[in-house]
């Protein structure tokens, strides 16, 4: 069977620096088109010459009115595609095409009541008697419409909430579809992608599994591969990917650094290296006991940001150890996502500002002697858990909450001795365990101990006890950017209280951490 080319039908998302940006190209690809997020400064020939069937102008934190704020390179509006301007996006193709942008008016966040005064096709299957909830974000507002626009939306505070160029296929809308707050949000986006651009839906998971492993096979031959397994969602599902690929051309090695979950070692052989597909994935995988070098490595360092360098530091060495002993690996796996690649990327003006470098982008380091494949570049983290759940691996692995680089390094506070991280191993496990069997673990983002390097006073058995502090942490969240911590039910927090003090003799007290981000971090350090 033919593998249908996922990547023929596109949409260009061009950012503006809104918070949200990459929530509109993962709700594009939930829809089942490809999108790709490029900087609104990007290269204006590499935007017309990219082929996209529709562009998106997403939010920005900039004013319209300013001088040298963002703009959308004149190609956009020269390739005779349809356009979406979001809230910022809106502004500025107001701006650009001879309408009117005010700034500094009443702010507008949160829930808005859209009224639609107007039909167009982007909003040709919503009700026009019953205004829909939004969501708004914003100061600017279009106070007139370019030439060949009508109005098609106001709010109570907004007497232009939503504009419309049908011949043109040219649309803006203030408020923001990408969000959940945003009724019938999705609808918009799927009119928009679908009916207004005319993508086809081929961006699946079956589908992506498909075209991956064509071009695996093609860019790796009869060569051989080495991946660095961790343990976590990303290099689990590289390495279901590449077996599929490749097969025995696939070899992983898994750094045992002694800073994982209770078991999760022996939980990493039983699903990667099993000897039948029936008990797991059939990897090939080279387990390193490094335990004994990380605890002598990290003994009398209590510094967090130390902490980490030593433990990155020490797993590129390990792993550099191994690999020199295997003959024949030409290519080197990564589990780089495309959240990585984004917020790495630079801009063409240099305008544009990069929120972040990556260890997963940029290359290799030096002295390595292999090329680099990088099966999960395309992805967002949901699209990798679809596609670890299409290629077999458990769900229950597949949908644990994120787990920190360096481990329970940072989750032991201070210095890092193996019987504190026995103890945490152990105070972890009772709470994930409690919040699986509760029905709470899908319902919070993020759940983990913390040993505290602090001694408490407490009475056990009528005698008076003197030993260490557990914390407990839970978080919801959508984006991981900000949270709230997660009202767990007293009871619950009671039962899990008494379990980790009865059951861990050496914890006398157990606290739960009320803090939001901001401005607390989700990890403590």
């Amino acid at each position: 069977m033919t593998t249908p080319n996922i990547h023929s039908d596109k949409i260009l998302i061009l950012d503006f620096g809104a918070q949200y940006t990459q929530l509109i190209a993962r709700r594009i690809r939930e829809i089942g088109v490809y999108c790709e997020v490029w900087a609104w400064d990007h290269d204006p020939a590499a935007i017309a010459a990219f082929g996209a069937k529709g562009v998106i102008l997403s939010g920005g934190p900039e004013s319209t009115t300013e001088k040298d704020s963002p703009r959308a390179a004149q190609q956009v509006f020269d390739a005779g595609v349809p356009i979406l301007g979001i809230c910022y996006g809106m502004q500025t193709m107001a701006a650009q095409l001879g309408g009117k942008v005010e700034a500094n008016h009443t702010r507008e966040f949160g829930h808005a009541r859209l009224t639609l005064t107007k039909p167009c096709a982007l909003f040709a299957d919503l009700p026009a008697d019953a205004p829909l909830d939004v969501w708004m974000s914003h100061g600017d507002r279009v106070t007139a419409i370019p030439p060949g626009f009508v109005i098609t939306g106001t709010t109570n505070d907004l007497p232009i909430a939503a504009m419309a160029d049908d011949a043109r296929r040219w649309y803006g809308v203030q408020f923001h579809p990408e969000v959940t707050h945003t009724e019938r949000g999705t609808e918009i986006l799927r009119r928009f992608v679908v009916d207004l651009c005319g993508c086809a839906t081929l961006w699946t998971p079956a589908n992506i599994i498909d075209d991956a492993v064509v071009r695996i096979r093609a860019q790796v031959g009869s060569d051989r591969v080495l991946l660095g397994l961790s343990g976590g969602v990303d290099s689990s599902v590289v390495a279901a990917l590449l077996k599929r690929a490749i097969g025995d051309q696939l070899v992983c090695v898994f750094v045992d650094t002694g800073l994982l979950r209770l078991h999760e070692g022996d939980q990493v052989m039983a699903t990667m290296a099993a000897a039948t597909k029936e008990q797991g994935m059939g990897v090939n995988v080279i387990r390193v006991n490094a335990a004994p070098r990380y605890f002598a490595a990290l003994a009398g360092v209590s510094d967090p940001e130390a902490k980490r360098k030593i433990i990155g530091k020490l797993f590129i060495d390990v792993f550099d150890e191994e690999a020199g002993k295997l003959q024949g690996i030409r290519w080197l796996a990564q589990g780089t996502i495309y959240p990585d690649v984004i917020e790495s990327a630079g801009s063409s003006t240099g305008k544009a500002h990069v929120i972040k470098s990556h260890h997963n982008v940029g290359g290799l380091p030096k002295g390595m002697r292999f090329e680099l494949i990088e099966p999960l570049r395309e992805l967002f983290k949901d699209e990798v858990r679809r596609i670890g759940v299409e290629l077999g691996l458990p769900r229950a692995m597949v949908y644990r909450h994120p787990f920190p680089g360096p481990g329970l390094g940072v989750r032991v506070l201070g210095e890092v001795k193996p019987e504190y991280v026995e103890l945490l191993q152990r105070a972890d496990d009772i709470f994930i365990g409690e919040l699986r069997a509760a029905g709470l673990y899908d319902k919070v983002s993020q759940a983990f101990a913390v040993f505290l390097p602090v001694k408490s006073v407490g009475v056990v058995g009528d005698a008076r006890a003197y030993e260490w502090v557990i914390a407990l942490r839970a978080v919801e969240t959508i984006d991981f950017m900000t949270a709230h911590w997660a009202h767990l039910p007293y009871t619950f927090l009671e039962k899990l209280s008494l379990r980790i003090i009865n059951e861990i003799k050496e914890i006398s007290r157990v606290v739960y951490d009320i803090s939001g981000k901001p401005p607390a971090t989700i990890e403590w350090e």
